[in-house]
């Protein structure tokens, strides 16, 4: 995991509509950057829809929710309008961000021994610095902490 502190790297990768997103585009801007391991999964569509509900939100405090995993662009734009995601949903298929920002991982689960992406959450301010960094997150709270923590929103 990268550190609070680091200057955030850039990226390039396509959105759910197959638009190709940097980081850099949203200069100016605080950035929300999760990363999670598959859509349309329990704990993913809550996360997504987490950010979805309180999306107005974090737009009011000059802030963009960009979720990645190595979804496809296809897979992305079906999770989209399955849950009317407002937000950018980025496609890594090579991994390029996966792995630049330290996320993939060796996991376990049921005895299996697999690599994967760590859910894993960074908040990126308006000069591309990494101010916070959490690989301890909770996919249900991660929206609502993030606003609470960093935003000083409090959510009912």
């Amino acid at each position: 995991m990268l550190k609070i502190g680091d200057k955030a790297p850039n990226f390039e990768l396509p959105d759910q509509n197959g638009n190709i997103c940097r980081l850099s585009d949203f200069a100016g801007k605080r950035v929300v950057l999760y990363f999670y391991p598959k859509d349309n999964t329990a704990g993913c569509s809550k996360q997504a829809c987490g950010y979805g509900e309180l999306n107005p939100q974090f737009e009011k405090n000059n802030a963009v929710v960009i979720g990645i995993s190595k979804d496809s662009v296809a897979s992305h734009k079906r999770f989209e309008e399955k849950y009317s995601l407002p937000f950018t949903i980025l496609s890594d298929t090579e991994l390029s961000a996966i792995q630049t920002y330290d996320v993939w991982h060796e996991k376990k689960m049921c005895g299996k021994v697999y690599m994967g992406v760590v859910r894993t959450t960074y908040l990126i301010d308006e000069n591309g610095i990494i101010v916070d960094a959490s690989d301890k997150v909770k996919a249900a709270d991660d929206a609502r902490q993030m606003l609470e923590k960093h935003f000083s929103i409090k959510i009912e």
